[in-house]
């Protein structure tokens, strides 16, 4: 039932997938079950809702990131990953993208890092840390920089502005058009700019969601 779900789901995004990475998908999921149990990686337990409201929603994401994007080889960084969403997905769908999943939480963290070796993940890994104490490391930062119902706009690119690559954007996923905290964003993080904020469509959900994009102003 689930691989039927999850099937129909990417027809519905119009996503081109492997059989092998369908199965990474099922595989994280069952891994996310195993571990909520014991760790309490996520608030929905019920598999069908893990399923909509955790694998497809960060699914949706997906066509978005690989056209702003471009398809180009890259390194993201989820922030606030949780249990690895969307950054884990991403890492499955997109091998080209090297995902780095930051949490305060220990266990979130070490979650992610047991995912990597469990799904045989190369581009993916679990850093334990505050995100605002993440600078630019080697390479000059990251490419991407997103989180899903993470924190406040302003909070979200205040705290993870040390790792942003120069010319690189950030990816907030949503649930409505946050239209207060885009205000809040033009009155306190004016070195930051909004340039597109895309509606998305969640299949078998009936929810709002959307992401906004962001960059750095320039002069």
């Amino acid at each position: 039932m689930s691989r039927a779900v999850l099937l129909s789901g990417v027809q519905a995004l119009d996503l081109s997938l492997s059989e092998a990475q369908v199965a990474l998908l099922l595989d994280y999921l069952a891994l996310l079950q195993k571990w909520n149990k014991v760790y309490n990686l996520t608030a929905v337990r019920n598999p069908a809702e893990m399923m909509t409201h955790h694998l497809l929603d960060s699914l949706t994401a997906i066509p978005p990131l690989l056209r702003q994007t471009g398809g180009q080889p890259l390194r993201l960084l989820d922030v606030g990953s949780g249990g690895g969403l969307p950054g884990v997905v991403i890492a499955i769908t997109c091998p080209h993208i090297h995902v780095s999943c930051v949490d305060t939480v220990g266990k979130k963290a070490a979650f992610i890092q047991q995912a990597a070796a469990t799904l045989k993940l190369p581009n993916l890994r679990g850093v334990h840390a505050r995100v605002e104490s993440l600078k630019a490391e080697e390479g000059g930062g990251f490419d991407v920089i997103c989180s899903r119902a993470f924190a406040s706009l302003v909070d979200f690119v205040s705290w993870s502005r040390p790792a942003l690559k120069p010319g690189a954007v950030w990816m907030a996923m949503k649930g409505k058009h946050p239209t207060e905290e885009l205000l809040a964003l033009q009155h306190t993080a004016t070195w930051a700019e909004v340039f597109h904020v895309e509606h998305l469509q969640v299949p078998g959900l009936e929810a709002e969601r959307c992401i906004v994009w962001l960059r750095e102003r320039t002069a």
